[in-house]
């Protein structure tokens, strides 16, 4: 517990120093072909994204796989990452952007979500992604889609996530050994590595302002922290999944978060890059995507 309490008092203290596819009908699911292709562990083949509702987010199918979890003990601003093999049993889908005000808004709108508008600092809402949300309000949105739909969504596992992120790459970003703010929305004052220094926007930008990984995800580095389903642990926990599962304990005061946000600097929006929080706070840098099962 006192190593929960004290990474959420460290994110304290480190802050204070497109469009999404119109469904044709609210009752058919749309299955719409985008003719990306995917890492596999021998191929590449064409894969087709999932609409269920007209309000409901995009999903990208991504495919059963192995991967190195965790960074190098020579990357640069590494955390609690200590590298690690997991499998990735089933294929899942995820959605391919981080979840917006107007999805969030559809799901208060449908008596969803708690009834819980957050709010948009005055930068907009529509296609910015929600922030202000916890991460029960992040699972209340997954369990309205689940009963909208018929089918099982979800906030993605730490391992699913960085999965996701990665898209078969082994590098600190999913574009490299470094990342520049034409990729990505976070702090650019300083660089990354051998990397140059770029724009500090100071908010966040409508998702899929920027290029997508191989596996077609946006924003996958930068715009908001996402939401996981994660309980913290300093480094990995000798019991962490190895099947790509989520690490669930009893007493889990803090919860994990990825990807970094608009006010972090390239270090937080690594690939690897974890931090936790208090499962009830609600911040102007965090939001969150997610899964949804493939059977």
């Amino acid at each position: 517990m006192m190593e929960e309490v004290t990474q959420v008092q460290r994110r304290v203290q480190a802050r204070i120093l497109p469009v999404i596819l119109a469904a044709a009908a609210l009752t058919v699911a749309a299955v719409l072909v985008i003719n990306q292709s995917l890492p596999g562990s021998g191929s590449r083949t064409g894969k087709t994204s999932i609409v269920d509702c007209a309000n409901c987010p995009e999903m990208v199918p991504i495919p059963a796989g192995e991967f190195t979890m965790g960074s190098p003990s020579s990357e640069l601003y590494r955390g609690p990452e200590a590298q690690h093999r997991v499998t990735i049993g089933k294929p899942f889908a995820i959605s391919k952007y981080e979840i917006t005000f107007a999805q969030w808004d559809a799901c208060v709108a449908d008596g969803g979500c708690g009834g819980h508008m957050p709010d948009d600092q005055g930068w907009g809402r529509g296609n910015l992604p929600v922030v202000g949300v916890t991460w029960d309000d992040a699972k209340s949105y997954a369990a309205w889609l689940s009963r909208k739909t018929g089918k099982s969504y979800r906030l993605p596992s730490e391992a699913e996530w960085e999965y996701s992120a990665r898209a078969g790459t082994t590098t600190p970003f999913s574009f490299g050994a470094t990342i520049t703010t034409e990729q990505a929305n976070y702090d650019g004052s300083t660089g990354y590595g051998n990397g140059p220094a770029g724009v500090n926007r100071q908010k966040t930008v409508p998702v899929g302002s920027f290029p997508p990984n191989a596996f077609g995800l946006h924003d996958m580095h930068g715009n908001v922290w996402e939401w996981t389903q994660d309980c913290w642990s300093d480094e990995y926990a000798a019991d962490a999944p190895a099947n790509g599962g989520p690490y669930e304990r009893a007493n889990c005061g803090g919860r994990v978060l990825r990807g970094g946000s608009w006010e972090d600097y390239p270090g937080d929006v690594r690939a690897a890059a974890r931090v936790a929080s208090n499962a009830e706070e609600q911040s102007w840098s965090d939001g969150f995507r997610v899964v949804r099962s493939m059977e």
